[in-house]
């Protein structure tokens, strides 16, 4: 007997291993199987196959990736609805579906859920009820009913110890961005009819791009409930449909006044700045001619680390260069860990992150031990001479030491240590970029106190003549 291809599913599921096996992973009676084939069902009828994206969450539908002939984006825990918000704004153009379980989505990941859905994020959110955590055993989840036995409420829910059940549905239509807010079930026929048309109405809002939607879908879950599939779907229809009535909470789709609406704001681009007033730098310019250079600079706070990379980006800016600055620093105002990564291209900019930097400049030991190893093979590090150095730095990477804290000290500025690195930098012809932009950008960082610049602007000199001649 030939079997029939499902539309919007693929001919085969290779997840088990077996050629040509057509079996998915859910226990029979799982509600996760119905819902699977009526959004491939959706997705292919309305030929959305080619151009959409659904984001997988971690739990029971962690695997749709091997059963929907789409694009797929696996999340991490609770993360499904933040990847979904990167991938509807990267692809405006596309369908983007989030599916998330009420673990998932109700305890660890309801933040992002709620704050996408707050933002009236461009995305829909499939979201299923099936009252626990079905992949991991069956422990009470947000959604778990009153009384409700699982693996971690073995006498059922008590609701003076945990609290009463979630109800995304009501939380959700408080707010004012979602135009589409509904809860479903596929507990028999003539619900499962109800919900594929729910999820069409879904993947429409999407395809129109009218906005926010939540789908809520209460699904049985056999074995779980400890239940057959008849009791369980039971179970559903009289016990989950008290605590989570069905219907369609809000439908503003034709509603235009109640979405959130674009404002008048300053336009960001790469040469958006800290230091440089916006109309005394040139703007930038793609040349495929200049190759991407990451630094890393990193330090204890207090030394000026942050600000020496904001000099660097600076001056690139005034170069008409692509950069990017991205700080990153502990609880402490003073003391603690601190570091920045800058990324300096003559064209866009993919990431703000430094992993293996071309450059870095280290005042203290942690940051050495933490980021020299990861230095780029022909690149550079910068250290401060009182660092101990332990470990070696990788092969092919060459190492500076430079007396910055004692040179500072000995000028009368013990502050002054990033200028000395900044002078370092200079003498070591390690940025790529003009002394006199490097200059003007290290002026420029002391405009709040212009008394400053000129005294930094003598000693960057100063260490300067007293680098070369070391």
């Amino acid at each position: 007997m030939k079997i029939l291809e499902q539309k919007g599913m693929y001919s085969e599921f290779p997840r088990c291993g077996k050629a040509h096996a057509r079996t998915t992973h859910y226990c029979p009676g799982c509600g996760h199987g119905i819902v699977n084939k009526l959004i491939a069902e959706a997705c292919a009828e309305m030929g959305l196959q080619d151009n959409t994206i659904f984001v997988d969450p971690v739990g029971c539908g962690v695997f749709t990736y091997y059963y929907w002939d789409a694009s797929h984006i696996s999340a991490a825990h609770g993360r499904a609805s933040a990847a979904a918000t990167g991938a509807a704004r990267a692809r405006p153009d596309a369908v983007t579906i989030a599916y998330q379980g009420d673990g998932d989505l109700g305890a660890i990941g309801f933040n992002n859920a709620f704050q996408a859905a707050s933002r009236g994020e461009k995305f829909g959110c499939i979201f299923i009820n099936n009252s626990l955590y079905g992949m991991t055993g069956g422990q009470m989840a947000p959604t778990t009913l009153e009384g409700e036995k699982t693996t971690t409420s073995p006498f059922g829910r008590d609701s003076s110890i945990t609290g009463y059940p979630l109800h995304v549905c009501e939380v959700f239509n408080n707010l004012k961005a979602p135009v589409y807010i509904a809860r479903v079930s596929v507990a028999d026929t003539k619900r499962i009819m109800q919900t594929k048309q729910a999820i069409r109405k879904v993947f429409e809002i999407e395809r129109d791009k009218k906005g926010y939607a939540l789908l809520e879908i209460l699904a049985p879950c056999p074995t779980n409930f400890k239940m057959n599939a008849q009791d369980a779907a039971a179970f559903c229809i009289n016990e989950m449909e008290k605590e989570f009535p069905l219907g369609v909470f809000r439908d503003s789709t034709g509603d235009e006044t109640n979405r959130p609406q674009s404002i008048d704001v300053p336009h960001f681009d790469s040469c958006a700045s800290l230091f440089i007033e916006k109309d005394s730098a040139p703007p930038v310019e793609d040349d495929p001619a200049i190759a991407e250079k990451r630094f890393k600079f990193a330090g204890y706070g207090g030394q000026g680390i942050l600000s020496l990379g904001l000099c660097v980006a600076e001056a690139a800016r005034l170069e008409k260069r692509h950069t990017l600055w991205f700080p990153s620093y502990g609880p402490e105002q003073r003391g603690g860990s601190a570091s920045c990564s800058v990324v300096v291209s003559g064209t866009r900019i993919g990431a703000p992150t430094v992993e293996h930097p071309d450059v870095l400049v280290c005042m203290n030991q942690p940051s050495y031990e933490r980021f020299a190893p990861d230095v780029k093979r022909g690149g550079l590090i910068i250290v401060d001479e009182s660092v101990p150095v332990d470990i070696p730095p990788p092969e092919g990477v060459t190492l500076k030491r430079v007396p910055a804290i004692r040179m500072a000290e000995e000028f009368g500025v013990p502050k002054a240590a990033n200028t000395m690195m900044l002078a370092a930098l200079k003498a070591f012809k390690a940025t790529g970029l003009e002394d006199g932009n490097l200059e003007t950008a290290l002026c420029a960082s002391f405009k709040k106190k212009p008394q400053l610049a000129d005294k930094n602007r003598e000693l960057l000199k100063k260490a300067e003549e007293k680098l070369q001649n070391l």
